[in-house]
């Protein structure tokens, strides 16, 4: 059995005391919400994984880096704890905004509520806690780092999580009939593919030995994922809303109105492509742009 070397420096150090922090809250978020049995639907339920999932991961994290275990893992550690960091910074966001939304709509009281609230402050301090990670383990301008440790990395990160998030809306719409809206679906899966491809191979170690001029191939990927964001942009709210440019009013009776649904792919839609012009820019310049000495 080799010998495990325990690094009690890293107990002390800003990114451990950060992810002790975001074991604290994350437990102390799914203890109050599982006290009260308050996740019985969809977004509980998405509620409670996002804390069990930060909680598990973080503390295999801790437990590799305290035991110096993780120079062993046969994978880019660097690149897993970066994207791992900024996954968890995005689910926990969503999560903050979502549960309260949701289950302390319209006021509430007594122990329940309590124990409601409590969980969505210790959330909202984890979110804060995860981000502090991520703007603390990110690779500044002239570092040596993982490649998803620095911005464009980051950013396919938050690509893959957006596209995420309209996946999760795109059942109720109906799509299948309409050649504009199956275009839109057809980016959305083909960017979501290939984004995330790259995040696991990066994180393998894998993504350095497909191409002798990477970082170029991934500037013409980003270029073709904004020319077809582009094209997505402008067909799907033309093709989805032009028959039905406000709200019905049947939407105020049902919940997962396709209307609504619709409206957010929109917006996420928007966001994406913003995401990509960025990446694409911040890309060509680390690229092409070099700052002398």
């Amino acid at each position: 059995m080799p010998n495990l070397e325990i690094d009690y420096q890293y107990l002390k150090s800003p990114v451990g005391i950060l992810r002790f922090a975001q074991v604290f809250f994350s437990c102390t978020s799914f203890s109050l919400v599982a006290s009260v049995n308050s996740y019985g639907n969809t977004y509980g339920s998405w509620s409670m994984f996002t804390w069990c999932f930060c909680f598990a991961v973080t503390i295999i994290i801790i437990a590799l880096e305290v035991t110096s275990f993780c120079r062993r893992v046969p994978i880019s550690w660097e690149d897993f704890t970066s994207a791992f960091s900024m996954l968890a910074t995005l689910m926990l966001f969503t999560t903050s905004i979502m549960y309260p939304s949701v289950f302390l709509r319209g006021g509430c009281s007594g122990r329940i509520c309590g124990c409601r609230g409590a969980a969505t402050a210790t959330s909202i301090l984890c979110f804060f806690a995860y981000a502090a990670e991520v703007g603390l383990t990110r690779a500044k301008p002239g570092e040596v780092g993982g490649f998803l440790s620095t911005v464009p990395g980051l950013l396919k990160v938050l690509q893959s999580y957006v596209a995420c998030l309209i996946f999760s809306l795109l059942p109720s719409i109906p799509y299948g009939n309409t050649g504009g809206l199956q275009w839109c679906v057809a980016v959305y899966s083909i960017c979501f593919i290939f984004t995330t491809l790259i995040v696991f191979l990066t994180i393998g170690g894998l993504l350095a030995f497909l191409s002798q001029h990477l970082e170029k191939a991934l500037i013409g990927y980003n270029i073709l994922c904004v020319a077809m964001y582009i094209t997505v942009a402008i067909i799907w709210p033309y093709f989805f809303f032009k028959d039905t440019p406000s709200r019905p009013d049947t939407c105020q009776l049902v919940s997962g109105c396709k209307w609504d649904n619709a409206l957010g792919v929109t917006f996420l839609t928007y966001f994406n492509l913003v995401a990509y012009i960025v990446d694409l820019v911040y890309s060509f310049k680390m690229v092409f742009i070099t700052v002398p000495a």
